[in-house]
């Protein structure tokens, strides 16, 4: 059984999500909540598989709620589960330690099936949650200054830029193959890139390079 705390400060909300998850022969629910302090204490004493924890309760709100209960329970699994779609409430909820993120409205089998992966401590998304999150991320990168490159690391950016292999940088340079990885590595990590088109993209971006 799955047993699962609910904390949402709408007792209509909380009665129909109670009727929805008692369908499910596999699905227990162990405590409601109305408050962020009242999650937390359920939680603690509990100890729940999953917590549905929505965002927006009176005195302090799910995020803060979720950060304290997860410094006070590391292994918590919480699943937001919100009508709110903002950049900040979601970051701020994957930051703060939900495993999941759901918008209120999603069909029911999204909730049971959410609340299946949460439970064996896997992450779940939902797609517009996912690429919101993303959308964030990938802004939040950009508008963070880049650790300048050495001159070095800037003329293989440049020759990399010109698609270059790592044996032609080597030539160019009169320098080794194991030297130009060295610097590819030291390029990637400043610039945030996970492989060679994304550096050349990003550096592009930035002005470093010119294609």
């Amino acid at each position: 059984m799955i047993r699962v705390l609910i904390a949402d400060d709408h007792p209509v909300v909380r009665d129909g999500l109670v009727a929805v998850l008692g369908t499910q022969p596999d699905f227990v629910v162990v405590g409601e909540a109305s408050s962020g302090n009242e999650m937390i204490e359920q939680a603690l004493r509990l100890t729940p598989d999953v917590i549905l924890l929505d965002l927006e309760m009176p005195g302090m709100d799910g995020v803060q709620a979720l950060r304290e209960l997860c410094v006070r329970q590391p292994d918590a699994r919480v699943l937001a589960f919100t009508a709110f779609d903002t950049d900040e409430r979601i970051v701020g909820a994957i930051r703060a330690g939900a495993l999941g993120y759901l918008l209120k409205g999603a069909p029911r089998d999204e909730l049971f099936n959410a609340i299946r992966v949460v439970s064996r401590g896997d992450s779940l998304l939902q797609p517009v949650v996912q690429s919101r999150l993303m959308d964030h991320l990938r802004e939040e990168r950009d508008r963070t200054p880049v650790e300048a490159l050495t001159p070095r690391e800037e003329q293989v950016l440049r020759l990399m830029a010109e698609g270059k292999t790592n044996k032609e940088i080597a030539a160019a340079l009169s320098i080794t193959e194991r030297t130009v990885k060295f610097h590819v590595g030291a390029i990637f990590g400043k610039l945030g890139a996970t492989n060679r088109t994304e550096a050349v993209r990003l550096a592009a971006q930035r002005g470093l390079v010119e294609l």
